[in-house]
């Protein structure tokens, strides 16, 4: 007999892992977890956590996999709790699909009290100026947010922004940008890098550009000391604090590591950038050193190799590595090779006015100006973005 019991539940336990991997229905699900604990206490917590699968599944969107990870940490037995959550969230305008984002995110949320601990949160955001379509993408870009402490967390974190940058309908601005602010130590980090940047000559009004425009750089939980120490090192780089590039600087040292900043140095030195060159590019335009390899590696083939131009031509114009190669360079390459053949330009011109000159000014110098000599420019022009530009080109349009 007890050869057969353990046979038989060698047997189910089988069949449980091939249920498990293949999509189960709620009541396949209950019946196999009824007939492998039938007299333990682990039956009843059994067809809680089936319940809650299949809820998870069949009313919040979750698949199996996700559904099955958050009935780990939590479970019910009854509809009632989490059909007044999703009830909330559709009365407050959240789709089904973000919905489900929110529930995947954070689960828990399910066996909230809407009324005590989801609506005043809501309220409150709406109390500030926030607009409901605001509202929700707050919540759905970070959920946990419904879950912290209204009075200890949420109100204090948004009084700090909105003292800082003296408007309420600012500090909604920097949250919709990057909401998962709310939930960060602000004081003993940000508050901290206020000050340090302050201390340096950094005007409070370019701190608030930043914060308004970057949020994530101002929530980095960067200590004190290491970021004390990337000011002096830019400011030695010969920028000046009361200049915005100072902040944009500081941004992208801190947007990587110690070791990618080295490897993109070693890019640039591959291309034959002296390290001066490499300094003085980066003063110019600090957003040089954000690229990919891969990107700074393409920019410069092109230019070099295929163009046929000096590589310290492209380190006195970094503007030009920031460049899309899809989008412009090769678009107006195709233009410009067709100007070549014809004779009708010269192989010198510049790469500024090639390339950095606005849409207008490029079709109108490049396209429009040699109509008669060479028709097909627009038409060639126009091939060459259509897969980038769904909308159809006209001779005044903006990147």
């Amino acid at each position: 007999m007890r050869m057969m019991a353990g046979c038989l539940r060698k047997a189910l336990v089988l069949q449980v892992r091939f249920t498990l991997s293949a999509s189960p229905t709620r009541q396949s699900l209950r019946f196999l977890l009824h007939h492998l604990y039938p007299f333990s206490s682990i039956s009843t917590s059994g067809k809680s956590q089936s319940f809650t699968v299949s809820y998870l599944i069949d009313s919040c969107g979750l698949s199996h996999k996700d559904a099955l990870s958050a009935s780990k940490f939590f479970s019910f037995e009854t509809p009632d709790k989490p059909n007044s959550v999703l009830a909330f969230f559709n009365r407050h305008g959240f789709s089904k699909s973000q919905i489900s984002k929110i529930v995947k995110s954070l689960p828990r949320l399910l066996a909230s009290d809407p009324d005590k601990t989801l609506l005043p949160k809501l309220q409150f955001f709406y109390s500030k100026g926030a607009s409901r379509p605001d509202v929700t993408k707050i919540v759905v870009s970070t959920p946990g947010i419904l879950y912290r402490s209204l009075e200890n967390q949420i109100i204090p974190s948004f009084n700090f922004f909105k003292d800082f940058l003296q408007s309420d309908e600012m500090a909604v601005t920097v949250i919709k940008r990057f909401s998962r602010i709310l939930l960060f130590d602000l004081h003993t980090y940000v508050a901290s890098n206020i000050n340090a940047l302050q201390e340096f000559g950094v005007p409070k009004s370019n701190i608030a550009g930043l914060l308004m425009n970057r949020p994530m750089f101002m929530a980095f939980m960067v200590r004190p000391n290491p970021f004390r120490e990337n000011l002096e090192e830019v400011k030695k780089m010969g920028f000046n604090p009361s200049q915005m590039k100072f902040v944009i600087a500081i941004h992208a040292m801190r947007a990587m590591g110690k070791s990618t900043w080295e490897r993109k140095i070693d890019v640039y030195k591959r291309w034959g950038w002296s390290e001066e060159e490499i300094r003085l590019a980066f003063i110019k335009l600090p957003r040089c050193m954000t690229h990919s390899e891969d990107k700074i590696m393409a920019t410069m083939d092109f230019f070099v190799n295929k163009m046929g131009r000096e590589s310290s031509l492209i380190a006195r114009r970094p503007l030009l590595i920031s460049l899309s190669l899809e989008k412009r360079i090769m678009p107006r390459y195709s233009v410009i090779q067709v100007l070549l053949s014809k004779g009708l330009i010269e192989n010198d011109t510049s790469l500024v006015v090639l390339f950095e000159s606005t849409e207008k000014m490029f079709l109108r110098k490049f396209v429009n100006g040699y109509k008669k000599e060479a028709p097909q420019l627009m038409k060639l022009y126009q091939e060459k973005n259509q897969p980038f530009k769904k909308a159809r080109l006209s001779p005044g349009g903006k990147w």
